[in-house]
């Protein structure tokens, strides 16, 4: 329970406009930046859409030039540093992301690095010389057509190098804020069960881990709570639905968008620490790591707490996560936290969130994982977990 107001500060966010329909002010929008716009989209299912031919139509009649750029899988510095080489001197006004998370977080740091011409290595955490970011930016306007990592609202452009020796590290600056993030649920219509289920499953954990953060404040704990209703009453419906049910894409695109903001100002936990070795050594998707490994990390840091530290306020935050989701009092604290554990495992195999050796990882690729794990997510885990209580997590969900 929350005594006191601790202080807190809240980051940039872009302007929100959120609602069904919204992606039709798109083209608007971005002629209020100028008249040559560069196109960020996924690879395939936006361009093959009636969406996208009618968003020419509308960026021609208006007199607006575009460019594109196609992300297929998640970016790597090469794809950004390419794009970047090739469009620097296209006189670019500004750039409309439109995609899932990857195209979000490559539209972010084409945005970040037109105008400024050198390696997004420059800048990217823990690679290269992690030099100052002095921007300009380009104008970015980011509108999702996913529900799950809340990119739209953050300020962090995650970018990948695949193999066992590489890595997902973050180009972060508050300068590669959105100008103006559309949150349009019906964008969510064409999505796949297997990709509402793992970027539902992203978005919750987000939502949790948010929560009970050590830089959990009042502020956020109010648009969590409503995040973790909005999840609750509308992921198992959007999977069921196969994205069908328009009251549930409402619900997910609020939630996502919440898990986004927060994790921006509140840091994430365990299952994100994790996530980024598991999707830099592994073809494993974020959201996917997220919903496989969000019960058994849940399940490893209430019992850690418990063993060492059973004062922690983390203990009765993760209850209040058991209650809303489950929308009922429990007796006591210890049921609603084997409630909450038991919940999110039940999700997780009815969303069918496959296990982590499907991907390819075997037990004698754990100790590298774990080695690796110590990023800044895990840096506001609610407990420092050791070692051996990391290995765990991952051996559960082999």
């Amino acid at each position: 329970m929350i005594t006191h107001f601790k202080p807190f500060s809240i980051a940039r966010l872009p302007r929100i406009v959120f609602g069904s329909g919204g992606f039709g002010r798109t083209v608007e929008l971005a002629g209020q930046f100028g008249k040559r716009v560069l196109l960020v989209t996924g690879a395939r299912s936006f361009t093959q859409s009636e969406r996208w031919d009618q968003l020419l139509q509308e960026l021609a009649k208006r007199g607006i030039s575009h460019e594109h750029v196609s992300i297929d899988g998640e970016p790597s510095p090469t794809m950004i540093d390419s794009a970047v080489s090739e469009f620097a001197g296209a006189n670019i006004d500004v750039v409309l992301g439109i995609g899932g998370g990857s195209a979000m977080d490559a539209a972010k740091a084409i945005a970040g690095l037109l105008r400024v011409e050198q390696s997004v290595l420059d800048f990217l955490e823990g690679v290269g010389p992690e030099l100052p970011y002095q921007g300009p930016a380009v104008p970015l306007i980011a509108a999702p057509t996913t529900a799950g990592t809340g990119s739209e609202a953050t300020k962090n452009a995650v970018l990948s190098q695949q193999g066992l020796e590489g890595f997902k590290k973050s180009f972060r600056d508050d300068k590669l804020v959105a100008e103006v993030a559309i949150v349009d649920p019906d964008l969510l219509s064409t999505c796949p069960p297997e990709v509402i289920a793992a970027n539902g499953m992203d978005a919750l954990t987000q939502l949790i881990e948010s929560y009970v953060s050590t830089k959990a404040n009042v502020f956020n704990d109010a648009l969590g709570i409503s995040g973790l209703r909005a999840a609750r009453d509308g992921l198992v419906p959007l999977y069921q639905s196969a994205g069908a049910d328009a009251e549930a894409r409402e619900r997910m695109a609020y939630a996502s968008l919440i898990s986004g903001i927060n994790l921006a100002q509140t840091g994430l936990g365990s299952v994100h620490g994790l996530a980024s070795p598991l999707g830099a050594f592994y073809p494993i998707p974020h959201g996917v790591v997220c919903g496989t490994l969000v019960a058994a990390a849940t399940e490893m840091n209430i019992n850690a707490m418990f063993d060492r530290e059973p004062y922690n306020p983390a203990l009765e935050r993760y209850a209040r996560v058991s209650e809303v989701l489950a929308q009922r009092r429990f007796r006591s604290q210890d049921e609603a936290l084997q409630h909450l554990v038991q919940l999110l495992a039940r999700w997780t195999d009815d969303l069918q969130l496959q296990r982590l050796s499907g991907y390819g990882l075997q037990d004698e690729g754990i100790d590298h994982v774990v080695a690796h794990s110590r990023g800044s997510s895990m840096k506001t885990n609610p407990i420092v977990l050791t070692d051996e209580e990391i290995r765990t997590i991952l051996v559960e969900r082999i």
